[in-house]
Parts: structure tokens; C-alpha cells; sequence
């Protein structure tokens, strides 16, 4: 009788303990691998075993496994999973690697030139890891290898990129293996939104194609929502068994086409859980009376929304596909449908950095005006490389350069050890970029710090009143006159209560 084959999926360490949420990428690979006949998994998730390096060296002692997966996300997660590869190499240096995720994808040359990766798959992994462990099992030859889409390898020491591979349609049969993570009950977190908390994604992709965003560089334009029968079979196993009283959902774009999202609404509506997601301002302002009474019925709490800039032709530039007077009048619907509108900005972009910058901020103050309670998180624009975009969109549109402050052309890393870098870490984040000078950075730090001083944000449970209070009066005349520069006090303050930084920590 043969042994089944097994995977160890490792998910690097990103975030605190905290603000760990369910590993989503390896609970769908997990059931890919089982739903394909490719046999079973084992995760280990580094959010929540802080030591995770050690646990998935102690889970390859204990047991055979014949491939490790490792999902990447670039920016903070990139050093974790370069540390976690090695170590595996050095103890088991015959079993085979494989990166799959956003940054492997949008840099496959960097991660499948480490010689501690052996295979790279790009896009959803949902066909091409059950096929990689089906093809190991059966011995890897390069035939069967080659025959793999969206998978890039390694061969007589040359590397091989196989075909893409279509967006595959999310399979909607049973639920995720939640079990697999121990208790999923530790992943239930406490937010402005309630007291339990639950990570889930209705769809994936998104079919805009943003020229900064990993998403459109991944999916290409694609995008799958769940059905209505499964979206109720989630949140029912979510309020019922693991005792969440609130959602927050990671689609990368929530309101897609509203004949589509009506049925899912409808279901959510019947579930009352209080929820956050990420939205479009035309798609908001588009949705009919009746989509906004099932978004009321549903409890949607706030709605995260890409603003990026007040400059339209910029927006165009972008591929953002919406408009500044959008943004003004999503801002005034979501007060009077009692939703907090989070506008997300992307200042400091290579053309015009410093005009773009402060327009920004201008932008932001009468956005202010407008609603209060609107939250704003402030990003650097930092396009995509060009190797990064997807190819159907290299075809179209011919690459920008991008200079930095000599006036030299950028020149992007060509290794995951350079990725890591603190520099191209933060150039990930949306938090640095090679064109920003020091007396720009420190523009734009210090107008965060007066913005968040003088508007906490509403995410934050763990400042107490009083000293939200005491910021908003300490930030008070610096925002209104204007005189933001060097605001040391409010730092002090700041830090000294551990205000929180949603384009840090997220909800």
C-alpha cells in the first residue's frame, strides 16, 4: 500500500501576534492539494508559532514530506522566508523547495535565481502545486515538469519559465480545512468591528488594472466571486461554531458588478455581522437604493477606499478608472449611509513629487471638512517594476522610466537578498522611493503625524480616550494654521500612548 504523498506549507511570519488572521493562500492550497488527489498537508503558520522555523524543521523531523511550499509576500515577509528556505536546504538538502505568492510572481527571476528555491509557482497556485507534488511523486522528470503552466524551474542549471496558467475558477465546494491551524478560535481577533473577528474573502482578484497594484500584475483583469450557497455555508460555520460576531473580508475589490453582488448581500444581510472591505468610490455611488438597504441590513462598517490622488489625469495615468469628484462625492454618501469612508493616498509619485504632495494634503483637509469621520492613510507612489506587470499589460502600454534623485534610471534588484534590503522593503510598502528627497520625507512624515494626532483613528482600542483626547488638542492649531513642520511634541505623544498606524497595522 503506498504512502500518500504529503506538503509542508510554511507561511513566514508578517505580522504581530495579533494581528494574525487566517492564512487564507495555504488553507486554499491545502484543499487543492486533498480536492486533486495530491495527497495531504501540514501548515505552519509564523504569525501565530512565532518560532515557526524551528516548528517546520521539527514537522520534517517527525515526519516524510516531499515538497515545502512557502507562500511570499514581498516587503516584511521576504527576510523570514529567505531565513526559513535556508535552513530547510542545510537540513534537508534533498527535499525540493517551492515559492508560490505576490512576490514570486511579480519577481520570479529573483526568487527562482535563489539557490535555496527549486521551483516558483506564479498565480494562484490552486492547479500548479497539486500537479508539482503529482509530478514529484512520479519522479520528477523534466517532461513531467515542463508540462506544469505557471510553473518555473530549474534544469542542467538554467532556469525554465512553463507557460501561464489561466485564473482558475475558486472551487465552491466544501469550506476550507480550518481545522488543520489547531483552533481556529485564536485567529479571531478583537476590532473596531467586535469582539471576535474573522478574516474571509468572498472573491478573488479584481478586474481593474491599476499600474501600482500586485493584483492587477497577478490576476491580469480576472476576477471569480463565491456563490451565494457558499458565502452562507462560511459565515454560518463562523458565527455558529467558532463564535465570530463580525467580518472582515480581504476581496481586493468588494463591489464588483452589483447584479452579482446582490445575492451575496442578501445573504449577508440575513447574518447581520458587522463588516469591513475593500471598495471603489464609482462603485459605491453606482449601487441602487436596494444594494445600499442590504448594505445597511448587512452592517457595513467601513469600506477602504483606493482615493490615490486629486489630480485626474494622474488617475488616468494610473489606470485607476475613477475620478477626484468621485472621491468628494463617495465621502459625503458614506456619511449619509452611516459608513466610515477609509481613503487610502499615494503622494510623492517620480513626476512632479513635491506640487502632486502637497495637493494631496489639500485634498485630504477638504475631504476633512466634508466628512470627519472619514479615516485617510497616507502611502509613497511606487510603481510597479516593469518586469513585475503582467504581460498582457506590458504589451499595451510601453514602460515608464523612473529616475532617482541623479537623475539615473532606477535600477530595481535582481535577488531576494536585495529585496530584503531595508530600502526596497519599504519601497514594497508604498513607504520610501529613490526619487524622495530627505526634506520631502520629512514633509510628508510630518503631516501623518499631525493628521493622525489631530484624527485618531477609530481602529484604535488600545489608546485610551483620554489620551486621543489630549493628541486631538495638542494637534489642534498645528492642523488648523497649517504649521505642521517638525511636530515634535506630538511624536512624543504619540509614541508615548502607542497611537495606532492603519497603513501599518491595518484593522
Amino acid at each position: 500500500m503506498s504512502v500518500k504523498p504529503r506538503t509542508l506549507l510554511v507561511n513566514p511570519t508578517i505580522t504581530s501576534r495579533h494581528g494574525a488572521r487566517f492564512p487564507l493562500a495555504l488553507l486554499h492550497l491545502s484543499a487543492a492539494l486533498e480536492r486533486n488527489g495530491a495527497g495531504g498537508s501540514r501548515i505552519v503558520d509564523g504569525n501565530v508559532d512565532r518560532d515557526f522555523i524551528e516548528r517546520s524543521l521539527q514537522a520534517l523531523d517527525e515526519e516524510a514530506f516531499d515538497l515545502v511550499g512557502i507562500t511570499v509576500m514581498g516587503g516584511p515577509q521576504l527576510a523570514p522566508a529567505i531565513a526559513a528556505s535556508r535552513a530547510i536546504r542545510q537540513r534537508f538538502p534533498r527535499l525540493p523547495i517551492a515559492w508560490g505568492g505576490y512576490f514570486p510572481t511579480l519577481n520570479t527571476d529573483a526568487a527562482i535565481g535563489s539557490a535555496d528555491v527549486d521551483f516558483v509557482i506564479r498565480g494562484p497556485g490552486d492547479g500548479s502545486l497539486p500537479e508539482l507534488v503529482a509530478a514529484l511523486r512520479s519522479g520528477g522528470t523534466d517532461a513531467a515538469l515542463a508540462r506544469i503552466e505557471g510553473l518555473s524551474w530549474k534544469r542542467d542549471g538554467s532556469v525554465v519559465h512553463n507557460p501561464a496558467r489561466a485564473i482558475p475558477v475558486p472551487d465552491h465546494g466544501g469550506r476550507l480545512p480550518y481545522e488543520r491551524l489547531g483552533d481556529p478560535r485564536r485567529y479571531l481577533a478583537r476590532t473596531y468591528l467586535g469582539q471576535r473577528t474573522v478574516a474571509h474573502q468572498a472573491a478573488t482578484g479584481c478586474r481593474f488594472r491599476c499600474t501600482f497594484c500586485g493584483v492587477a500584475a497577478m490576476y491580469g483583469g480576472a476576477t471569480h466571486l463565491s456563490t451565494a450557497d457558499r458565502l452562507e455555508r462560511d459565515l454560518s460555520y463562523f458565527k455558529h461554531e467558532l463564535g465570530a460576531d463580525s467580518v472582515q473580508y480581504f476581496d481586493n475589490n468588494f463591489f464588483d458588478r452589483e447584479q452579482d453582488m446582490i445575492p451575496l448581500l442578501e445573504v449577508m444581510a440575513r447574518f447581520a455581522m458587522p463588516w469591513w472591505c475593500f471598495a471603489r468610490s464609482d462603485a459605491l455611488l453606482n449601487l441602487s437604493s436596494r444594494g445600499w438597504e442590504l448594505v445597511r441590513k448587512s452592517r457595513l462598517r467601513m469600506a477602504y477606499i483606493g482615493a490615490e490622488s486629486p489630480d485626474g489625469q494622474m488617475l488616468k495615468d494610473i489606470r485607476k478608472g475613477t475620478r477626484p469628484d468621485q472621491t468628494v462625492e463617495v465621502v459625503k454618501l458614506c456619511r449619509r449611509q452611516g459608513v466610515i469612508p477609509e481613503l487610502s493616498f499615494m503622494v510623492a509619485p517620480p513626476e512632479d513629487t513635491e506640487g502632486e504632495t502637497e495637493r494631496t494634503f489639500e485634498f485630504i483637509r477638504e475631504l476633512k471638512r466634508i466628512n470627519p469621520d472619514t479615516e485617510v492613510v497616507v502611502y509613497v507612489y511606487t510603481p510597479l517594476p516593469d518586469h513585475s506587470r503582467h504581460a498582457s499589460d506590458r504589451r499595451r502600454r510601453p514602460p515608464v522610466p523612473m529616475h532617482d534623485l541623479d537623475g539615473r534610471p532606477v535600477a530595481f534588484p535582481t535577488t531576494v537578498e536585495e529585496w530584503a534590503e531595508p530600502r526596497w522593503v519599504a519601497y514594497t510598502c508604498h513607504a520610501d522611493a529613490p526619487w524622495l528627497d530627505d526634506r520631502l520625507r520629512r514633509r510628508i512624515q510630518d503631516f501623518v503625524t499631525v493628521l493622525r494626532c489631530r484624527y485618531p483613528t477609530v481602529q484604535d482600542l488600545r489608546s485610551p480616550a483620554w489620551a486621543k483626547r489630549g493628541l486631538r488638542a495638542m494637534a489642534g492649531w498645528r492642523y488648523r494654521t497649517g504649521r505642521i513642520d517638525r511636530p515634535w511634541e506630538l511624536e512624543w505623544a504619540s509614541r508615548l500612548v502607542r497611537l495606532r498606524m492603519p497603513q501599518v497595522s491595518g484593522l
